[in-house]
């Protein structure tokens, strides 16, 4: 892995407060590296030209970041700040960039995720929501399966009064390929607790898409 991606991913473990045992495995690149290059010649192309020379070893590098939500513990990212708070009104962090890789096509999706959840006597900080999204989001996925463990992740670890989970994102599987539509925008939700409660969560889906600034 690059050293300045490492660098970055060894500095948010730390501000996290966990520690993460291992980032990528040696020989698991370089068997990546030789599966890529068997990929290029069936495909067709020249393995040896100029161009290609080092696509397996940057591809298989960049599959090991794009994936690497596999070796994140959502919980314990969680667990690092969670404060007692008598607090008991809707908190929100929403348009959390969102980048995954569809596990049927290995093509990625993108979009955004909207997270609220209701504290029960624990709060949070903020910028662990976004991490918890992303530790689901780099790996092989679907979008109906992300939205939930975004949000058992979050209802198991703080037990709050509710959560809810929205996510509105763009399949290159949908537009790249296939039925090849390019303005398609999926959205998935999931709740729980108070949110299921239908003024509650009309309340988070006002909030969600309304401009506060």
């Amino acid at each position: 892995m690059d050293r300045s991606i490492l660098q970055e991913m060894l500095e948010e473990n730390m501000m996290d407060g966990y520690e993460k045992l291992e980032l990528y495995n040696t020989e698991s690149i370089d068997k990546l590296k030789y599966h890529y290059k068997e990929v290029l010649q069936l495909l067709g192309e020249d393995p040896s030209r100029e161009g290609l020379l080092d696509t397996p070893t940057r591809v298989a590098k960049a599959m090991h970041y794009l994936t690497h939500g596999y070796h994140i513990n959502p919980e314990k990212i969680l667990e690092s700040a969670k404060f007692r708070e008598d607090y008991q009104e809707m908190v929100i962090v929403k348009d959390i960039e969102l980048y995954s890789m569809c596990e049927h096509h290995m093509l990625p999706f993108f979009g955004k995720a909207h997270v609220a959840y209701i504290p029960n006597h624990f709060i949070v900080g903020l910028s662990k929501i976004p991490r918890v999204v992303d530790a689901f989001a780099r790996r092989l996925q679907v979008q109906e399966r992300l939205t939930t463990q975004i949000k058992d992740s979050i209802q198991n670890t703080l037990k709050p009064l509710g959560v809810a989970v929205v996510i509105e994102a763009v399949h290159m599987c949908m537009s790249m390929r296939g039925i090849q539509k390019q303005n398609s925008v999926t959205t998935t939700s999931d709740f729980t607790g108070a949110f299921l409660v239908d003024k509650t969560r009309a309340e988070f889906m006002h909030l969600i898409s309304a401009k506060l600034h």
